[in-house]
């Protein structure tokens, strides 16, 4: 390399290493529930988004609660299975849930009746919301070094009143994310042993889509809350799938639609 090329090079290099980072992508998310509000995190297998996260939270708008506008139109809409929420303010998720410097408890977004990316309709008074998270129920990333359990797997979370499975998510190919509001028997979950954490296993169910848990299913399951030195025996039927993918989840990430997503109507 001539002594003009080696300038020019180190030059274009300097300005390389000058230029501003990009901005991290906005990770969307689900919302479900109508008494308490809770999120989940869109994953995909690539670095940027490849977390599980799922989180409680509180909407406010100017100072005052936001959450009642939510719930009325979630009420309101009885048909629409899932909401979105799209976050304004960009951020690296891992800091909402470990103490990375600058940690985050909060941030900007607005609400989505359906998916965001998919044709969803703002939500009236739900744009540029302040999100808190209250408490982190579930983060796992997924970084490859995970081992998917042979049965099929989920974290229990919600209120005794309104309980949510969601599919725990582990490796490609192929994988998917599943939540589905629950009723249960055998055992009252207290506040205190949702907010520990409960994983939920069906032994005799292979963990794969086809055999996940689906609405009007009554299934007996294992619970395990954490810190807990017993298994529960738990008689466990399927309500409403709120949320179901499988295609984003495959090693590369396709955005398709497979044919067990057609069939659940996602």
């Amino acid at each position: 390399m001539d002594m003009k090329s080696h300038q020019s090079h180190k030059s274009h290099e300097e300005n390389k290493s000058n230029e501003e980072p990009e901005p991290p992508p906005p990770h969307n998310m689900m919302v479900v529930g109508e008494k308490s509000v809770y999120l989940s995190h869109l994953p995909m297998f690539m670095p940027e988004h490849r977390f599980q996260a799922i989180f409680e939270a509180e909407f406010t708008k100017g100072g005052k609660s936001a959450q009642e506008i939510y719930f009325k139109d979630r009420q309101s809409h009885p048909k629409v299975k899932m909401y979105t929420l799209n976050p304004l303010d960009t951020f690296e998720l891992p800091t909402l849930f470990r103490p990375l410097p600058p940690p985050r408890s909060s941030f900007k977004a607005r609400i989505f009746r359906d998916h965001f990316e998919r044709g969803g309709v703002a939500v009236s008074g739900l744009n540029n919301i302040d999100v808190k998270i209250k408490r982190v129920i579930y983060a796992e990333e997924l970084d490859g070094t995970r081992t998917k359990p042979d049965e099929l797997t989920y974290i229990l979370f919600g209120r005794p009143e309104e309980l949510f499975l969601a599919h725990v998510i582990a490796a490609p190919p192929p994988d998917f994310d599943q939540i589905i509001s629950v009723k249960i028997d055998g055992h009252k979950f207290t506040e205190q042993e949702l907010e520990t954490g409960v994983r939920v296993v069906f032994l005799d169910r292979a963990n794969t889509a086809v055999e996940r848990l689906k609405e009007k299913e009554k299934l007996e399951g294992r619970g395990h809350v954490t810190g807990a030195h017993q298994f529960l025996d738990l008689n466990i039927e399927g309500v409403r799938e709120l949320y179901f993918e499988e295609s984003e989840l495959d090693a590369a990430g396709t955005m398709g639609t497979t044919a067990e997503e057609k069939k659940a109507g996602f």
